[in-house]
């Protein structure tokens, strides 16, 4: 019976390490060629398509756009948001 009761407290530290471990990141992108009015929700749109995006938010005027984006980092990483907005015709880039 004591053996069973260490498997089961095993099992259920095991089944929370990887909540323990993932982090909740935010990341800031500067966003190229958003030259218009569309630019901005046209990126907006392409991000939450990457697993593991909870939230973003697109600010700037034409010409120089920046997306922040609040993500899972169990789920994906800032290389899968550049490549979003990337693919949807707009470079970007870490902002400093």
């Amino acid at each position: 019976m004591q053996t069973f009761f260490w498997l089961i407290v095993l099992v259920i530290a095991l089944s929370l390490a990887p909540a323990v471990s993932a982090a909740e990141r935010t990341v800031t992108l500067h966003v190229d060629n958003a030259t218009c009015e569309l630019c901005g929700p046209i990126v907006k749109g392409s991000l939450p398509r990457v697993a593991g995006v909870l939230d973003v938010r697109v600010s700037g005027s034409a010409g120089a756009a920046t997306a922040t984006v609040r993500f899972d980092d169990r789920r994906t990483d800032v290389a899968s948001l550049i490549k979003a907005t990337t693919n949807a015709g707009y470079p970007s880039r870490v902002a400093k």
